[in-house]
């Protein structure tokens, strides 16, 4: 706002450069432009103030959609002042020249006006669609209808304004509408996160198959080898127990024929003895008898002979004593 000093009978006003200031007397434009300073005689001067910067006003409209549902729009609009002699002459921009303040509200009756438009056109809107549709949508097509129906209206124009631009930030249903609409969303979104869920417990139960038939596998491959380890001990010990059956029967084999030609030998040596002592006369046979015996003894402690012993051996002795009767 302009600042105002006021020294009696005259005054001074200072104005920031993003304000307009315009000073009337007698009806007529004394001084117009942005951050004047000039001194002026309160009781002969009316001044007006316009900012020039660009003025922001939140966009709030709660409308119906076609199916009767509760929508609220939330944004912000931008507008300038354009030809701000002519929005002066349209709207009251005047300032009390003690206090520097405006006389009455003119950004608020401006505001007001754009309000009005904004409403408007943003219920026309919404009663088109049903709410579905609406929300599908979004606030991007009802921002450019909003912008065409502002740009359109010859009324801003007329009293020297122009809106910049339009943001809508929001278009939302009721809460319990939006609980609404988003349970089938949300059901959805479960049963995709229940189907997730089922899908990753398949997939654990199917791994743990798969590891359980693997050590099935592995186990029962270990008893495979196991058993053929076993299969092979007992077929080297069976042909260790061969060999050393074979083994011991070619001994035994070969001592029975050792035994065999020794006792034979025997029976030979034996057989020729008998024949020798065959052809002997008995009383050689009697001495080699004696020979025999006594060379088996020891000592002779007593020796009886008897009487029947003695004639025998005497008979013998003539006999062999005796001459051969000549041929």
């Amino acid at each position: 706002m302009a600042s105002i000093k006021n020294l009696g009978f005259v005054a001074q006003l200072r104005s920031d450069a993003s304000n307009h200031v315009i000073r009337y007397r007698n009806g007529k434009i004394r001084q117009s432009g942005r951050g004047l300073v000039f001194w002026f005689r309160p009781e002969t001067a009316s001044i007006a103030e316009l900012p020039m910067d660009d003025r922001e006003m939140a966009i709030f409209v709660k409308g119906r959609s076609q199916d009767f549902q509760s929508i609220a729009i939330q944004g912000v609009l931008t507008w300038h002042v354009v030809d701000p002699e002519l929005l002066a002459a349209r709207v009251d921009f005047s300032l009390g020249l003690v206090t520097g303040a405006y006389k009455s509200e003119p950004i608020q009756r401006i505001e007001t006006r754009l309000a009005g438009l904004v409403n408007q056109a943003a219920l026309q809107y919404l009663a088109q669609s049903p709410v579905r549709t609406l929300l599908d949508a979004g606030p991007e097509p009802l921002r450019h209808q909003l912008d065409a129906v502002l740009a359109a209206d010859s009324g801003l124009g007329e009293i020297g304004i122009a809106v910049t631009a339009v943001r809508l930030t929001n278009l939302a249903p009721s809460s319990e509408l939006e609980r609404a609409l988003q349970t089938p969303t949300f059901e959805a979104l479960q049963q995709k996160a229940d189907q997730a869920t089922f899908e990753r417990r398949a997939l654990a139960v199917e791994k743990e198959r798969a590891i359980a038939e693997n050590e099935l596998a592995n186990r029962t491959e270990l008893a495979r080898r196991e058993m053929t380890l076993i299969t092979q001990e007992a077929e080297n010990a069976r042909n260790r127990a061969t060999g050393l059956a074979e083994a011991q029967q070619v001994e035994a084999s070969a001592e029975a024929e050792r035994i065999r030609t020794v006792e034979s030998a025997k029976a030979e040596t034996e057989q020729t003895r008998m024949m020798i002592y065959r052809d002997l006369p008995p009383s050689v046979m009697l001495g080699l008898a004696a020979r025999e015996m006594a060379g088996k003894l020891d000592t002779i402690e007593h020796l009886n002979v008897t009487p029947d012993l003695l004639a025998t051996v005497l008979g013998a002795f003539r006999r062999e004593a005796a001459p051969l009767p000549p041929r």
